[in-house]
C-alpha cells in the first residue's frame, strides 16, 4: 500500500477514531494517531486487503487508531 493512501486514509481514520474514542486531541494529534493507526492496522491487517479490497484498510486503519489511543489513556501520566 502505497505510503500517501496511509497518509490519507490515517488522516481519516485519525479522525473518526478520536470521535469513536472520545479523545480531545489536536488536529496534528489526530492526523498523527490516525497515521500511525493506518500504519499499525496496515501492517497487521494487511491480509484483508487482499480478500476484502480496499474498504479493509479503513477499517484496519480505524481498529489500529482506535488501538493506539486505548494504550495512550491506558498508559498516560
Amino acid at each position: 500500500m502505497p505510503i500517501l493512501f496511509l497518509i490519507i486514509v490515517g488522516a481519516a481514520a485519525g479522525f473518526i477514531a478520536t470521535r469513536l474514542m472520545k479523545q480531545d486531541a489536536s488536529l496534528v494529534a489526530t492526523i498523527g494517531i490516525g497515521i500511525a493507526g493506518a500504519l499499525i492496522g496496515g501492517l497487521i491487517l494487511r491480509f484483508l486487503l487482499v480478500i476484502t479490497g480496499i474498504g479493509a484498510g479503513l477499517v484496519g486503519a480505524i481498529l489500529g487508531a482506535m488501538l493506539l489511543i486505548w494504550f495512550y489513556q491506558r498508559f498516560k501520566g
